[in-house]
């Protein structure tokens, strides 16, 4: 078993429930780890036998674009098409963090995250 990690992918959005969050939004940062076994890739070096970021990192910005009220929404439906799109997938774990909150206080960032394992 291996790990493919995305770190720190960085996206513009209008998560929230507050007006201005929908019309201004926000800046978001976001982690992603799959668990996939990464046997056969590491000695093939064929990419056909490996989990593409480039494609981890399109659908995290594809949904990152719809819009969603709560942030557990999003990392759900990231997860979930994560799990739809690429079979090698066991588990996963997402981390969507919001920079500068607007929660009335000096807070750097809230995140959520989510932790999935394969549908049986």
């Amino acid at each position: 078993m291996g790990k493919i990690r995305l770190k720190n992918i960085r996206v513009h959005s209008n998560h929230g429930c507050l007006k201005e969050e929908m019309l201004i939004g926000s800046d978001y940062r976001v982690d992603l780890e799959v668990f996939v076994n990464l046997s056969e890739p590491s000695t093939s070096d064929k990419l056909s036998d490996t989990v593409d970021y480039v494609h981890l990192n399109n659908i995290v910005k594809e949904e990152m674009a719809i819009r969603s009220n709560l942030l557990e929404h999003v990392a759900k439906r990231i997860l979930d098409r994560i799990f739809s799109e690429l079979s090698a997938v066991e588990n996963a774990e997402i981390e969507v963090a919001k920079i500068n909150p607007p929660i009335g206080g000096d807070v750097q960032s809230v995140a959520v995250i989510l932790k999935a394992e394969r549908p049986r």
